[in-house]
């Protein structure tokens, strides 16, 4: 096969294989609550379907450390990033704490603006980016 027949069927080559992955950028922020650090929060981040696609691709996720940082994994699959484009986020938290009153322990909650009826998004760019921050606000 001759060098310009090959360079004629890579692009074929790789939009069978999904783009050779250049529908997926790294993707790494921070997340704050009022102002300070939150850690051992998830976060997740939902492809949002564009109009006439079914199926927008994987989600992707993470768990912030002690300085509030993520760097995003898809899940379900191998590789780091999400997919480009537009998501939306959400974040829980997953620290435990002690009741006052000694009852068993509950986990705390974050508005459900933040998670289960979330209002965040975030539009992935093509490069990545690592400044997908969130300060979110509770009174």
């Amino acid at each position: 096969m001759s060098r310009r027949m090959l360079w004629t069927l890579l692009p074929l080559a790789c939009a069978v294989l999904a783009g050779c992955g250049s529908r997926i950028a790294p993707v790494s922020g921070r997340i704050t609550l009022n102002g300070k650090a939150l850690a051992k929060a998830s976060v997740t981040f939902a492809p949002v379907a564009s109009q006439g696609e079914l199926e927008p691709g994987p989600s992707s996720a993470s768990i912030t450390d002690a300085d509030g940082r993520y760097t995003l994994k898809l899940i379900g699959r191998n590789g780091s990033g999400a997919m480009i484009g537009k998501h939306k986020v959400m974040i829980a938290l997953q620290e435990a704490v002690n009741t006052a009153d000694d009852n068993p322990v509950k986990l705390q909650q974050l508005p459900l603006k933040y998670n289960g009826k979330t209002t965040l998004e975030f539009d992935v760019p093509a490069s990545g980016t690592s400044k997908a921050d969130f300060n979110l606000t509770v009174p």
